[in-house]
């Protein structure tokens, strides 16, 4: 089985060496990029499997980029940024990062924060690339949603991870504290306002009423509860 590619992108050089010392240590590939066109270009001819990246980047915004790569490569994302407050850290999760490091870190836990994000996009035993449900289409190889009249809108790959975790467990209540479990990082009012943004994004694209969703049911206290009839294949 081909490795995991892991893109580091981060204007330190001693930063990039560490982190590519250690993930090669640990058995993954790795590409470092100084610079975010360096970087873009790269994507251009393939997709890593996990980006770690650092907003305080010479050429480009990095949250931007972050967005960017949510929306369009598919891979997980993870930043590694000295920007140690709150907000920082909600607006990354919020613009689609799946995880967020702060500097100084320790590289056992960059090690273990990517084989987390890893392992919670590997299928559970059968091939789970598209579901339908409830009118509804969803391709996670492809991050597009499909409707009953053919219309496509994308996803997220972070999106796409709190889509699959209900679709996996249709009808059943999910706790915050299983989304924490299963989809990896930090408990707190980060990972938290990073779900109900996601969840609120989902709900929109799947054209539901906000006051009163068919499918993403809130309960209050508990979690959420996804209604919907699910078949996979």
């Amino acid at each position: 089985m081909t490795q995991p590619l892991v893109a580091i992108l981060d204007d330190e050089p001693q930063i990039r060496a560490l982190l590519s010392e250690t993930l090669s240590e640990a058995g993954f590939r790795t590409a470092t990029y100084g610079r975010a066109a360096d970087f873009e270009a790269a994507l251009a001819r393939s997709t890593p499997d996990v980006c770690l990246v650092d907003l305080g980047l010479p050429d480009r915004d990095g949250l931007a980029l972050v967005h960017r790569l949510a929306l369009e490569s598919g891979a997980a994302i993870i930043i590694i940024s000295g920007r140690a407050q709150v907000q920082d850290r909600v607006t990354g999760l919020e613009l689609g990062a799946d995880d967020y490091i702060i500097k100084p870190f320790d590289p056992a836990e960059v090690v273990a924060r990517i084989r987390a994000r890893l392992r919670s996009r590997q299928p559970s035993g059968q091939s789970l690339e598209t579901a339908r449900f409830n009118g509804w289409t969803a391709h996670f190889d492809r991050y597009v949603l499909v409707d009953a009249e053919g219309n496509e809108t994308s996803f997220s790959h972070a999106e796409g991870e709190v889509l699959r975790l209900f679709l996996d467990a249709p009808k059943r209540l999910i706790s915050r504290q299983q989304m924490q479990e299963s989809l990896g990082g930090a408990a707190g009012e980060s990972f938290d306002r990073a779900m109900d943004v996601r969840i609120s994004r989902l709900r929109t694209k799947l054209g539901e009423d906000p006051k009163n969703p068919r499918l993403i049911k809130t309960i209050y206290g508990a979690g959420y509860i996804f209604l919907g009839d699910v078949s996979w294949g």
